[in-house]
């Protein structure tokens, strides 16, 4: 039961910031154009501030050797991610199989497992150097595909998001850590990067927050059969599919616990926070699009913990 209650509580924090984004925008204490800057100063500053120091401080090749085989597990999730958003799409209205597809398939595969990791096992886990390794070409492969799920190619290619910070921060520090160079690097640096990375996670759901204030705004009617419908597939058909494919590959495939716990939480976590924006400059139902993240992230309360609970009975994690 601790499994239960540790994640419930994390999870209940993480929405619990999201609840302040909401409110002091709601109260206009922060204006509503600020919330591009502090995405900037999250995403682009603090994030792979946050990654970097923890690349620098716990990751180690020769405790970790296979570690060059995450980006492959990760194009393996992601495989099963798109059968299962391309085959339970038709079950939305025709109208919005779009959006339902975009939502499901793009998870918010940082910032849950993040707080979820944190609050297990403590903020120098070195599970989260792992999902890091194991998530970094995800944000590129976001703002290079996005398009394609409305039946349009982008305009053009923006180089910016598809080379972003977190990506190229990985890739150094990945070579710092290789050759061994972490070394020199003075002690006053790590801590500026740690002090800068632990402002990301608040940052980041404050801006969830306003954001989804900002969208509640627009006109659009609660569509609660498909919410309903998108809840389920999403926090607990894909969740349920993914700890199947672990129990059974575990049969044949001695699988590292680090990386099983990475992809069930990448499996049980809600859409990210962009796609509203994205459906929009494509075209689509930006408010549909909210909804389903809106839901998903409250339902997320309580299906995440009781996600956890049942694989920590096929793979203890404490």
């Amino acid at each position: 039961m601790d499994v239960l209650f540790i994640t419930f509580e994390s999870v209940a924090a993480l929405l619990g910031i999201g609840v302040l984004g909401f409110w002091v925008i709601a109260k206009r204490i922060v204006p509503e154009n600020l919330l591009g800057f502090l995405s900037t100063l999250a995403i682009d500053i603090a994030l792979p501030c946050l990654v970097l120091a923890n690349i620098l401080v716990d990751f180690s090749p020769e405790n970790y050797p296979d570690w060059w085989r995450l980006p492959l597990w990760w194009l393996f999730f992601t495989a099963i991610s798109i059968i299962l958003s391309l085959s339970t799409m038709f079950i939305a209205k025709k109208e919005i199989r779009r959006e339902f597809a975009i939502s499901l398939f793009f998870q918010n595969g940082i910032f849950f497992p993040l707080i979820i990791i944190s609050g297990i096992y403590g903020k120098d886990s070195p599970y989260l150097v792992l999902l890091f390794l194991f998530i970094f070409l995800h944000p590129s492969m976001v703002f290079g595909t996005y398009a394609l799920f409305f039946g349009k190619q982008p305009e053009k290619v923006n180089w910016r998001r598809i080379l972003n910070p977190v990506l190229i921060i990985t890739l150094v520090g990945l070579a710092i850590r290789l050759v061994g160079f972490q070394t020199y690097i003075p002690g006053f640096v790590i801590t500026i990067l740690q002090m800068l990375g632990a402002m990301s996670l608040p940052l980041l759901m404050i801006i969830l927050g306003g954001n989804i204030y900002v969208d509640f705004k627009r006109k659009g009617q609660f569509a609660v059969f498909e919410i309903v419908k998108f809840v389920l597939v999403k926090n607990i058909v894909f969740p349920l599919v993914f700890l199947g494919i672990l129990i059974l590959t575990r049969s044949f495939i001695q699988l590292d616990f680090g990386i099983s716990l990475i992809i069930i939480l990448q499996s049980a976590v809600p859409p990210i926070t962009a796609i509203p924006l994205l459906a929009e400059r494509s075209g689509g139902n930006r408010t549909i699009a909210g909804h389903f993240i809106f839901a998903s992230f409250i339902f997320s309360i309580v299906s995440i913990p009781l996600v956890l609970y049942l694989f920590d009975m096929f793979f203890p994690m404490i």
